[in-house]
């Protein structure tokens, strides 16, 4: 008698096929957003000679970039060989509140793209690959690499514009007086929150080379008379006496070690019954609902050496730091943010 022997589905293989070969897509979009197509097609349909000529690209070898991310839904072909932004194409325009255009470019570039061929080694041996392939990690790198450090800082803002204004609207700062955003940015999750929180002053804190570029975000809100920005690192201290220490997408770039240090940080700096926020997204135990966090844990692991947790880890994290764990407010933003509110014991 033979032995069976098992065969795939040949029904599985379409699906199977999407997944493994999905990177082609994400190249495609990144080679678009960096020749600045959707830019070039805002106001209007072009040729793709017209295009290929305004980005010095080979006309045929563009109009099979763009006829794949047509199909996509990137792209609509309005007559032959002519191509305009779709709704869906229109959230890579490098000048639209909430742009995906500089995620794009971050994390399909080089400096990112390259350690994702070395996620194996990851795996096996809880390394950065990051830092494996460039002998450092990503944020020495972008303080040696000062345009990628503000394309890190592009696409942070465009994360905020996103989804973090919504703390504004979902916490209550009515009795405090002074909040610290800690490794703020460019400063327009603060922004959002002294316009509308007029009664509150707040500080701007990160490192000195990232606050440098923020006064133009707090003056663009008319918050800069309200608010000091301040330099240095957040494992040496951070700004004293405030009634709130806000931390977004802070912790996830961190491993427990490092995140208890800032949290401790934070805890030590806050007034007596002082509160700390993160705002970060949950890892459920659904993971397919989840999918879209569990990717960007992957890409904590591979390119920054930090993060997603779920409750329980954040309860522990806060226990460890000295911090009593208070409750998860729901910030009801696209991405699905939380803010998990803590207080100094």
């Amino acid at each position: 008698m033979k032995p069976k022997v098992e065969q795939s589905n040949a029904h599985d293989f379409p699906e199977l096929f999407r997944l493994v070969v999905g990177y082609r897509i994400s190249q495609c979009i990144h080679a678009a957003v960096e020749l600045r197509i959707p830019d070039l097609l805002a106001s209007r349909p072009k040729t793709v000679d017209k295009l290929a000529a305004a980005t010095a690209a080979h006309a045929e070898s563009l109009y099979r970039l763009l006829r794949l991310l047509t199909g996509v839904g990137i792209f609509v072909e309005v007559a032959p060989r002519q191509f305009a932004l779709t709704p869906l194409g229109k959230g890579l325009k490098s000048d639209v509140p909430g742009s995906s255009a500089a995620l794009a470019r971050l994390v399909l570039g080089k400096s990112h793209w390259e350690p994702w061929g070395q996620l194996l080694e990851s795996v096996r041996t809880g390394r950065s690959a990051f830092s494996e392939v460039h002998g450092m990690g990503l944020f020495d790198y972008l303080e040696q690499h000062p345009e990628e450090g503000r394309l890190f800082d592009a696409a942070m803002t465009e994360s905020t514009v996103r989804g973090g204004i919504a703390v504004a609207q979902h916490y209550d700062f009515s009795g405090m007086t002074t909040i610290v955003d800690v490794g703020g940015g460019q400063g327009l999750l603060l922004a959002s929150l002294l316009q509308t929180n007029p009664h509150l002053t707040g500080i701007l804190f990160d490192l000195p080379e990232v606050v440098a570029r923020g006064g133009s975000m707090l003056e663009k809100w008319d918050v800069s008379k309200r608010c000091t920005t301040v330099g240095g690192s957040f494992f040496a201290s951070v700004p004293v006496g405030a009634d709130a220490y806000i931390l977004r997408h802070i912790i996830h770039d961190w491993g427990d070690d490092k995140a208890h240090e800032i949290l401790r940080n934070c805890r030590d700096a806050a007034r007596p019954a002082g509160k700390v926020l993160v705002v970060e997204r949950l890892v459920s135990s659904d993971y397919q609902a989840g999918l879209p966090l569990l990717a960007n844990d992957m890409e904590m692991m591979v390119n920054v050496g930090g993060k997603e947790r779920t409750e329980t880890e954040f309860r522990e994290l806060f226990a460890e730091a000295g911090l009593r764990f208070s409750r998860v407010i729901g910030a009801n933003d696209p991405a699905s943010h939380v803010i998990i509110e803590a207080e100094r014991e």
